[in-house]
């Protein structure tokens, strides 16, 4: 058997090289690179290997580990699940500060390959720099950290472990139904280390997607589910964009006369003005999606693993006789709540629910009744997005200026903070792709990075981040890799002077204002933050204006630029959009000396009331 001598780690990177994937037709490496800061645990041997590889596996450089690695697992959701990118980092801080990432695409269930240096197999400098020592368990090291948020996760201590470590993660990452990160913990003097690998296993190999179709029994079930029901709604998750299925998805509800709803993952499998399209289900639901839902007596789930925010912590589905269909690719989250299970790929199900329907309808005026919601959740929200010109508009005007000024193939991205619940009502996403929310996991400090990565999947479109200046303070570093990289954004900084989307909660749940907006944290004197100079320090254009009429002139000026423009304004803290949304359980004091939070219990306790359990 012909064999190469490589180290470990020119080896693995040799490997990764080699993987192809199909892509609409067209065979590409399944890797589209590796994000890497080198350091103490990674330089020697895994930078000199990358170095070797060159535009094979190309090498892009972040400015926190974090970050970068945030970046990767935007590329693989714009993707759509179809190509990833590798991340690698020294031992110590560099690999912790991407446990978080982790966290990230495991709740997500996104690929990304992690690769952390680690301390010596052979233990003889230890303890070595940066090294946890477990006084109990002298096999602990900090990436350890990442096996809770690690969909598979391996040390590799001798160089020949890679031979089955690598194709193991490969069908981890491709697989659609365990999809998430895979974390390969490299000890650092086993990258260095040779070995003869078989020149076989650096073959080309592709990678499909496997699509299975549904059980027999399952789908029987689910068909007479459907049948039989008077008042039956669709959700659609992240599982409808990662199957392709959303054309699927609006036959599938035109042919049956089904309304659809859509959690943030899955928000923009169909246009905002499908008729068939009810909008955001859930804590930041639309009136006519929440009104439909608290009377429907089907939900046919597909593809979303039903979260707190999607069910309004499981008290929105209020009809007595509900029942759930649960399609799903995987099986974890379609057994979820007594649901009737349909395991299987989302667009594979919905052709063969819709085949063994047959010409079957639901009622036409349970279809009527869902649509005349319509017209006045629609006229709410064009009341709360119009145009405005106060000095510190709100978020939900700020969303309807940049709609007003974007074009409609852009892409917005955003996540933690009262932003998403804003955008999952309110943002008119144009179909499949332009919407791209992190709320899984609702990590602040994503958007910028991740819109790094959408923007080298996605480079010919235009590229909107909408974050407030919480999000700004905890992670702007990557807005430096954009301006490097040439990846060119909008980012649209909203400044409301603190956490203000966790201040309203607070206040919400009967609190004082404490400790979320700047003004009411301790402090001696406020900061004057100059977030346009920050913007302009590392590269970027910086722009600041005052209402939502200036805003929409200076994105036109950052469409034009030949590089990433921050828009800064100042908006209000306070404000949210009243209509639509849903109670949500955030597990308010049951004893407080504050009249307002014993009022707020009493209505959390009304409203948990409505919860139902175990079903």
């Amino acid at each position: 058997m012909p064999t190469i001598r490589l180290t470990c780690a020119q080896a693995l990177v040799r490997f990764l090289a080699a993987q192809r994937t199909t892509v609409d037709g067209t065979e590409v490496p399944i890797f589209a690179g590796a994000w890497a800061i080198f350091g103490h645990g990674n330089v020697a041997a895994m930078g000199e290997a990358l170095h070797g590889i060159g535009d094979a596996l190309p090498t892009y450089r972040g400015h926190n580990e974090q970050g970068m690695a945030l970046s990767a697992i935007a590329y693989a959701k714009a993707m759509r699940r179809r190509r990833m990118m590798a991340v690698t980092s020294s031992i110590g801080p560099g690999a912790t500060n991407m446990v978080t990432a982790a966290a990230v695409a495991h709740v997500n269930r996104l690929p990304v390959l992690f690769l952390p240096g680690d301390v010596f197999a052979g233990r003889r400098p230890d303890p070595v720099l940066q090294q946890v020592e477990d006084f109990e368990d002298a096999t602990v090291s900090a990436n350890d950290c990442f096996r809770p948020v690690s969909r598979f996760f391996d040390r590799i201590a001798r160089p020949e472990q890679i031979l089955t470590a690598l194709p193991r993660a490969m069908a981890v990452l491709t697989d659609p139904a365990q999809c998430g990160p895979v974390t390969l913990a490299l000890c650092q003097d086993t990258q260095a280390e040779a070995f003869d690998y078989p020149e076989s296993f650096f073959a080309p190999r592709t990678w499909r997607i496997r699509r299975p179709p549904p059980d027999a029994a399952e789908l029987a079930d689910a068909v007479a589910l459907l049948r039989d029901a008077k008042a039956p709604l669709i959700i659609a998750g992240g599982g409808v964009h990662y199957a392709g299925a959303a054309e699927t998805l609006a036959r599938f509800a035109e042919d049956h006369g089904i309304p659809v709803t859509e959690t943030q993952a899955g928000k923009s499998a169909l246009p905002h003005d499908h008729p068939m399209n009810l909008g955001a289900i859930g804590v930041s639901g639309t009136s006519a999606a929440n009104e439909a839902a608290e009377q429907a007596d089907l939900i046919l789930a597909v593809g979303t693993r039903l979260g707190d925010f999607a069910t309004g912590s499981w008290a929105l589905y209020r009809n007595p006789n509900r029942r759930v269909v649960a399609l799903n690719v995987q099986a974890f989250d379609a057994g979820k709540r007594l649901a009737a299970p349909l395991v299987a790929d989302a667009d594979l199900g919905l052709q063969a629910l819709s085949a063994a329907l047959v010409t079957h309808r639901a009622p036409a005026d349970w279809l009527a009744r869902c649509q005349a919601g319509l017209t006045p959740w629609q006229q709410a929200a064009a009341r709360a997005t119009g145009p405005n010109n106060t000095a510190l508009p709100t978020d939900a005007q700020v969303l309807g200026a940049v709609r007003r000024a974007v074009p409609e193939s852009a892409v917005v991205v955003a996540a933690a903070g009262g932003l998403p619940g804003e955008l999952h009502k309110l943002w008119n996403a144009t179909g499949p792709g332009t919407y791209h929310l992190e709320y899984g996991y609702s990590c602040m400090g994503y958007e910028i990075a991740g819109a790094v990565g959408v923007k080298m999947a996605l480079p010919d479109r235009e590229v909107v981040v909408l974050l407030g200046d919480g999000s700004w303070l905890m992670m702007n570093s990557e807005l430096a890799t954009s301006v490097m990289l040439g990846t060119k954004l909008i980012v649209v900084l909203l400044d409301n002077g603190g956490f203000g989307c966790i201040d309203r909660l607070q206040r919400g749940s009967g609190g004082a204002s404490f400790n979320n907006l700047l003004a009411t944290a301790r402090h001696e004197t406020l900061p004057a933050f100059d977030f346009a100079a920050q913007a302009a320090g590392l590269g970027a254009i910086a722009l600041t204006v005052s209402g939502t009429t200036a805003l929409e002139a200076a994105i036109a000026t950052a469409r034009a630029a030949d590089r990433t423009t921050v828009i800064v304004l100042k908006t209000d803290p306070a404000g949210s959009t009243a209509e639509g949304g849903h109670w949500w359980d955030v597990g308010v004091p049951e004893v407080s000396p504050r009249a307002e939070v014993r009022a707020a219990r009493a209505a959390s306790d009304a409203a948990r009331a409505t919860q139902r359990l175990g079903d």
